[in-house]
């Protein structure tokens, strides 16, 4: 992935992962998901990326429209 893309989001979980992709595509935020968890030990992370340019807006509407309890 080159330089252009942010990392958005982070968690072990994948449905929210799942949640945060479809929020901000419906927000029209392309967004990649990147698979980090290592399958042998079931550790480690999923990330979302989004471009550079759509990153402040992505920051705010995942502070500001997603609860996670």
């Amino acid at each position: 992935m080159d330089n252009d893309w942010k990392v958005v989001y982070e968690n072990p979980n994948e449905i929210r992962i799942s949640i945060v992709k479809a929020i901000l595509e419906d927000c029209e935020i392309p967004a990649v998901v990147l698979n980090k968890k290592d399958s042998a030990y079931r550790f480690g992370s999923y990330q979302v990326y989004v471009k550079q340019e759509n990153f402040i807006k992505a920051i705010r509407i995942i502070q500001h429209e997603l609860e996670f309890e």
